[in-house]
């Protein structure tokens, strides 16, 4: 489910956060969360696109997604949750969540299971990062210009980059 980019209103989009802290958020530019479906095990998947223009803010960037980072949650305020899916559509988020079962009237926030991380650099950063370094498991790598071209969706590299990207592609098959 798409989290970010969103409604103009940056106050109701789903973002990250470290537990305990309730003033530092993260707020990747793109946000995909994939819910739990049992209650009895809830947790959220993310997938979270950054774009990066300058090489420091890419160091910037990864440092929040590091693998000794401690563990993130994601939040998901009201008002977002019982915004409708698409527009046009009466059926708020949280009916498409399964693991809800009632109209929430809190936030709701859970501990991040998985994470994957799709970074676009400008090309000269790009074509030096990928001849000279090597990305953590999580983290994935495009040039800028793939992001925001507008057919970009179609493109056939972007969809097999961001099928690599699928915690399924992990699998021989699922079950």
């Amino acid at each position: 489910m798409r989290a970010r980019p969103g409604e103009a209103d940056t106050s109701t989009h789903p973002f990250l956060r470290l537990p305990g802290s309730n003033r530092l958020r993260t707020l990747p530019d793109g946000l995909w969360l994939h819910f739990s479906p049992d209650p009895a095990d809830a947790y959220c998947d993310i997938l979270c696109i950054e774009a990066c223009s300058t090489l420091q803010n890419l160091l910037d960037k990864r440092s929040r997604f590091a693998p000794s980072t401690t563990s993130l949650l994601t939040v998901c305020p009201v008002p977002w949750l019982t915004a409708p899916l698409d527009p046009g559509s009466d059926k708020p988020r949280w009916q498409h969540i399964k693991l809800l079962r009632q109209q929430p009237v809190e936030p709701l926030v859970l501990p991040v299971r998985d994470v994957r991380v799709l970074y676009g650099l400008k090309t000269r950063q790009y074509d030096g990062f990928a001849r000279t370094q090597m990305p953590q498991a999580h983290e994935y790598f495009c040039p800028m210009d793939a992001l925001t071209d507008e057919q970009g969706a179609s493109n056939p590299a972007m969809q097999a980059l961001i099928a690599r990207a699928s915690g399924a592609a992990n699998f021989m098959r699922l079950p």
